[in-house]
């Protein structure tokens, strides 16, 4: 926003936000990755800058740092915060929701409540990020709550807890817009599924403080008739020029709207800023974020929809002809322009050559930021053994209504990190018993393994049987998410052997506990690969399985991945149980390493 004010605001964050604040300092997260590389020689980048899952991307200047947020729907942690200040590498430095979500009471034990079921697609959409008077402030539309805010000093966090802004059902994609007079605006959207209506924009005055709407909000723009399925609002202000800028026509097929009025509430002229054009790769292109740099350029971020892979991250350049923004390359003059494949890098400094984290040897004592839950966790599921260099992952009983590993709320998932890629976990299992079942054993249910996650899934999964002690199965289930059951596609029994008693053993007099039984480490593998593009994209996924970590065995066939809903598909890992019981089955991961 090139106005007094937003200079004024980066000068005083530039000095507040220098050492010890500052993101640049932050370097744990940083991480050269060995799957994708937008940095190309020359001075140029490629697009996707982001290769990876994050959807409705929104980002704001502080000064000479950049700072991205994207929908996070119901994975936990939410709304992850990166950084950047070149604008094509960034990294994870924090998350603005942690384990817990805010159910309005109304809906607290309906089936729009977290502690009852998974909320696929629920919960966290379309956000926007914003820098005021010293705060960093996200707002975000929860599309059956209502819009909500939070706000922070520090983007690392933590973040205050959130404020509902405007309570309602349908409510999404706000954008906050404080003005030069004091008054501040917020415009949004609605969801048709909710509000019964789409395709129509929205303002409404919010209180200077940002902390609730203080006016009837209402329709300030149409586009039944010329932007079918307008959304996603970002609001701005530039040379007395109000500008609301939206996608419109679908997520698969959509191009980039602008709106510009002299007034906040109307009326409002409309221009395409970008469309998909001649560029057969980039389908789209939808949801994002204009943004200037300290050095007088203009950039706009934004997302491509491909399918399994999730909403990655496109950098276009943009530049301001006759008040309007022309965003990518305008070859035919027409004002319009067309995504770019790759181009010249922003005139910035670099931030290094690095993308989103991947690979993690659980050296920290806490998870990497690249990992987020099903929804909000409980501190019960897992622990970060640091001085071991490893994952344990607890078993959770999971609820009698669950039909599928869909619906476990303790996954533990990251993004998918490009389109071709091989992942590589070393794990053990440890089940919840000391020696072979008995017959009147009860079966505990206790199973554990490393999971491609979507609507339809695939996994390699570790179960503790009653007949052939611990086997690893190659499960796969189509339509997940309308509660199908999963197939056992191929079996392989797996020797276990007791661990050593504990030292503490000669401390003891009586009742000394057996020791468990574990498995042999295990390495499983899954290598994704790609068909098609920009619509017809189809991900493929190949699994194996080494009882040395140097031969490697296939098991079942190539699986399709499909996409979550509203996000793409995501891998990890998971430990559960049908019994009830005092104790857990432990699943330990040494590490899990991303390559080409």
């Amino acid at each position: 926003m090139k106005i007094k004010s937003h200079s004024l605001l980066c000068l005083l964050a530039t000095i507040a936000l220098s050492s010890p604040l500052s993101a640049v300092s932050v370097n744990a997260q940083k991480a050269v990755s060995k799957t994708w590389n937008p940095n190309l020689k020359n001075g140029m980048y490629r697009n996707p800058v982001i290769d990876a899952d994050y959807s409705d991307p929104d980002v704001c200047r502080v000064g000479n740092d950049y700072y991205m947020t994207s929908s996070s729907f119901q994975c936990f942690p939410g709304l992850q915060i990166l950084h950047s200040t070149d604008l094509v590498n960034w990294e994870i430095i924090g998350a603005a929701l942690l384990d817990d979500y805010p159910v309005l009471p109304e809906y607290q034990g309906t089936e729009l409540d977290w502690r009852k079921k998974v909320q696929h697609g629920n919960y966290v959409w379309a956000p926007s990020i914003r820098y005021h008077d010293g705060w960093f402030y996200i707002y975000c539309g929860d599309p059956d709550q209502g819009l909500f805010m939070t706000k922070t000093q520090d983007p690392r966090g933590p973040w205050e807890p959130i404020t509902w802004v405007m309570k309602g059902k349908g409510l999404i994609d706000c954008c906050p817009l404080w003005d030069e007079d004091g008054k501040a605006y917020l415009s949004h959207g609605c969801a048709g599924s909710r509000a019964g209506i789409k395709s129509v924009l929205f303002v409404a005055p919010m209180s200077p403080d940002g902390t609730k709407v203080i006016g009837p909000s209402r329709i300030v723009y149409d586009g039944h008739e010329d932007q079918p399925t307008i959304e996603g609002t970002k609001f701005y202000k530039r040379n007395g020029y109000y500008y609301i800028m939206s996608p419109a026509g679908g997520v698969k097929y959509g191009w980039q709207v602008e709106l510009r009025s002299k007034n906040p509430y109307g009326p409002y002229e409309e221009y395409v800023g970008m469309a998909q054009g001649k560029n057969k790769k980039v389908n789209g292109p939808h949801q994002g974020a204009w943004v200037d740099t300290q050095n007088g350029e203009d950039w706009f971020l934004h997302f491509q929809d491909k399918h399994a892979y999730g909403r990655v991250v496109h950098l276009q350049p943009a530049k301001w002809v006759n008040d309007w923004l022309v965003i990518g390359d305008d070859k035919d003059g027409d004002g319009c322009g067309d995504p770019v494949q790759q181009w010249k890098k922003p005139n910035l400094p670099s931030s290094g050559n690095f993308q989103p984290k991947e690979s993690d040897d659980f050296s920290s004592v806490d998870l990497g930021l690249q990992w987020q839950w099903n929804g909000p966790y409980s501190q019960y599921w897992y622990f970060c053994d640091a001085k071991n260099s490893k994952l344990r992952l607890y078993g959770v009983q999971q609820a009698e209504d669950v039909k599928n590993l869909y619906d476990l709320p303790n996954l533990l998932l990251q993004k998918l990190p490009t389109e071709n890629f091989t992942a590589t976990a070393k794990v053990k299992f440890i089940p919840n018993r000391t020696e072979a079942y008995k017959e009147k054993d009860k079966i505990l249910g206790e199973s554990a393994g490393m999971i491609m996650q979507g609507m339809d899934y695939a996994a390699l999964k570790f179960v503790d049987t009653k007949e052939e002690g611990v086997v690893l199965q190659y499960v796969t289930c189509e339509k997940a998410e309308k509660g199908k059951a999963e197939k056992v596609v191929k079996q392989v029994a797996i020797k276990t052997s007791k661990q050593p008693q504990p030292y503490t053993v000669k401390y003891a007099v009586d009742d000394i506990p057996s020791s468990r039984i574990a498995t042999q480490d295990v390495w499983l593998r899954v290598k994704v690969h790609s068909e098609g593009i920009a619509n017809q994209i189809q991900a493929i996924a190949e699994w194996s399985y080494s009882l040395d970590g140097k031969k490697f065995t296939k098991i079942g066939n190539p699986f399709t991945v499909r996409e979550g809903k509203w996000i793409g598909a995501k891998l990890g890992f998971f430990n559960t149980r049908t019994a009830k019981k005092n104790d857990a089955a432990f699943f330990d991961v040494d590490w899990i390493h991303f390559e080409k």
